[in-house]
């Protein structure tokens, strides 16, 4: 390309400038250094072609890995929700066997707000995130199915100041939360059990508190169930953070505590 630029150009300056002696003397000579510059000039404009297809070809190579992370992601979360669902299903199913013969209207009764959790469940499937508030009408139905189950001796307490109810959170995140919370309270004993839920703001930060008692000589906490390794891996998925769940036993009360950082809603989808 530099040869023919300067060859080019000598031509053209022979052309228009015939009558030049001197100047097509000088061309002449200067043709080396003019192929030089040529050639510097020629060299840089293909490099910087070649630094620049190299890094629209980067970029697009991040694009892929970034949206086939983003699809695994999503499938592991989709999977992680799959996995709870039948868990769930399976105890709400034993229960209703369990009344169907002895409590025939608490089992239909019971039937039907399993109806209208499972399909609160399929529409909230598309949604990556839900306020507070309605995270919590969802879970109440959760509760109300497990209160069928446990009667009188379950019972909550819920606390929650205005801020917090609109805050966002990953969606369906407190059930599997709670279920620990009821199977570690109840399971093990025949007292009445309240599990107390909390949520909080503090510095654009949504914390919500779970606690439950237990009884140290028949049951010990679980940090580690199916349940909350699920929610941490969520969270970790979402958030890239390993910190927004922490579980401490103190005076024979177990807690959990979630902590979810809030963005600019507006562009929260």
């Amino acid at each position: 390309m530099a040869a023919l630029w300067i060859t080019l150009v000598k031509w053209i300056l022979t052309q228009l400038l015939v009558s030049e002696t001197d100047y097509i003397l000088f061309l002449n000579k200067s043709l080396p250094v003019r192929f030089c510059i040529a050639f510097l000039i020629t060299g840089w404009m293909a490099m910087l072609s070649w630094m620049w297809y190299n890094l629209e070809e980067q970029k697009e190579n991040e694009s892929r890995k970034t949206d086939a992370e983003k699809l695994a992601r999503e499938a592991e979360l989709y999977k992680l929700r799959q996995q709870l669902q039948p868990h769930f299903l399976f105890n709400s199913l034993n229960s209703i066997s369990a009344l169907a013969g002895s409590k025939p209207e608490e089992a239909r009764h019971m039937i039907q707000q399993l109806s209208d959790f499972l399909r609160g469940t399929l529409k909230k499937d598309e949604q990556q995130q839900v306020s507070l508030k309605e995270e919590l009408q969802h879970l109440q139905l959760y509760l109300d199915i497990e209160k069928v189950r446990f009667g009188h001796r379950l019972s909550t307490s819920l606390e929650c100041d205005e801020a917090s109810m609109n805050m966002l959170l990953p969606q369906l995140l407190l059930q599997p939360i709670v279920e620990n919370a009821i199977k570690f309270g109840l399971y093990d004993t025949i007292e009445n059990v309240t599990i107390s839920i909390r949520a909080q703001v503090e510095q654009q930060q949504l914390n919500i508190i779970i606690q439950n008692p237990y009884d140290p000589s028949t049951a010990q906490p679980s940090g580690t169930g199916f349940g909350l390794k699920s929610v941490r891996r969520r969270l970790y998925l979402l958030y890239a953070r390993n910190d927004l769940l922490e579980t401490k036993t103190e005076q024979n009360t177990f807690t959990t505590i979630v902590k979810i950082p809030q963005h600019d809603q507006s562009n929260t989808h």
